[in-house]
């Protein structure tokens, strides 16, 4: 949910397409929203919005943080992690930090009423493993996902040693993680990183493989397909239906299906999709995603009866809150970065125990990195 250095066609594309579903998701049931709208967008049987636009943030999130680190493997041979996580503190923490502390001063104040307990995970980013967790800080289970990705997967990859190893604990984790959820079906729903993580794992295995895949005549045809993804996409809505097989295969067909789609549209970006996904408004929207996704869930909170809870207004403070936060501290704080990666350099000797161990790697396929 967050944006990088070298913006990849079709991302902050598809971010938007995400963050839109989540909102349209969550929007219905609140107060004035359109009732005919529920039954379409989470009705039995039909496609969950707000998880589906998790899902594909999850795909990205792996596919764009395994390309990056790939990308600088490939450049130096290895990862420099301190300078890793400080670019991701940076980059997620202040906003994040920002909303955290207007929630406390509305739950010190009597105007939204959260557990003690949730502030403690929402702090130390296990919301995921909150099963109690309130609404309004109930979103704030993805972030902890992400979080926990950011903070294992650059050692995960270095320590691998090469790309072929790094590919096969992602597909591991693809194969095992079904798995794990029906097993915790039984006793709890909660949507650990154990049960989510295999989302994320995707999109590692698609940073990881697709250049060689692009090598095979049956992947360049599904990528070049407009319906292969969307089927897929489907078959894991239909598996789901049923529970127990949807936590199996259908969250897996889409997961597949997802990072397909997102391949595509990256090697695609001129097509008919594409331009809408590159088109400056949509980029825009995009960039904002993650503000958006802080924002929203506060406002846009269907057991509410609360004015700044009825829409549109609600959708129309979430926004605003949103802006202020991208353009008030997600912004500026990008431009502390050099400085504070000057700082990093001089205060944090090479020799830690990740620095001198080298990644062994084919050189990339293409001349950009996934």
């Amino acid at each position: 949910m967050t944006t990088t250095d070298r913006r990849i066609p079709s991302l902050d594309g598809l971010r938007a397409l995400s963050i839109a579903a989540v909102l349209l998701g969550h929007l219905t049931g609140t107060l004035g929203f359109p009732s005919a709208v529920t039954p379409i967008v989470n009705g039995r049987g039909t496609l969950p919005f707000a998880h589906t636009g998790v899902r594909v943030f999850f795909v990205i999130s792996g596919f764009l943080i395994t390309g990056l680190l790939l990308h600088e493997t490939e450049r130096t041979g290895t990862i420099d992690v301190p300078r890793f996580y400080l670019r991701r503190t940076l980059r997620i923490f202040p906003a994040y930090i920002a909303l955290l502390v207007v929630l406390v001063l509305l739950d010190a104040t009597g105007v939204v009423q959260i557990p003690t307990r949730d502030f403690w995970h929402a702090w130390t980013y296990t919301m995921n493993y909150d099963g109690q967790r309130v609404w309004d800080v109930g979103h704030l289970w993805s972030l902890a996902v992400e979080e926990q990705f950011y903070l294992v997967w650059p050692a995960v990859v270095l320590l691998a040693g090469s790309r072929r190893s790094a590919l096969r604990i992602a597909l591991g984790v693809i194969v095992v993680a079904p798995i794990i959820r029906v097993i915790e079906a039984s006793t709890t729903a909660l949507p650990s990183i154990d049960t989510s993580f295999d989302a994320i794992a995707a999109g590692c295995v698609l940073a990881l493989s697709r250049d060689t895949l692009m090598t095979h005549a049956w992947y360049r045809r599904a990528v070049a397909s407009r319906w292969i993804a969307l089927v897929l996409i489907v078959a894991g809505l239909v598996a789901s239906i049923r529970y127990r097989p949807g936590l199996l295969i259908g969250e897996t067909l889409m997961n597949v299906g997802i990072a397909l789609a997102v391949d595509r549209c990256v090697r695609r970006p001129t097509g008919r999709f594409g331009r809408l996904l590159n088109a400056r408004p949509v980029v825009w929207i995009g960039t904002l995603s993650y503000s958006l996704y802080l924002w929203q869930q506060p406002f846009i909170n269907r057991t509410s009866h609360a004015t700044v809870a009825t829409f549109p207004l609600n959708i129309a403070l979430a926004v605003l809150c949103g802006l202020v936060s991208y353009y008030a501290i997600e912004r500026p704080m990008l431009g502390v970065r050099p400085t504070a990666e000057a700082w990093l350099r001089r205060a944090v000797r090479r020799d830690t125990r990740f620095a001198g161990r080298r990644f062994v790697g084919p050189p990339p396929i293409s001349e950009h990195p996934p």
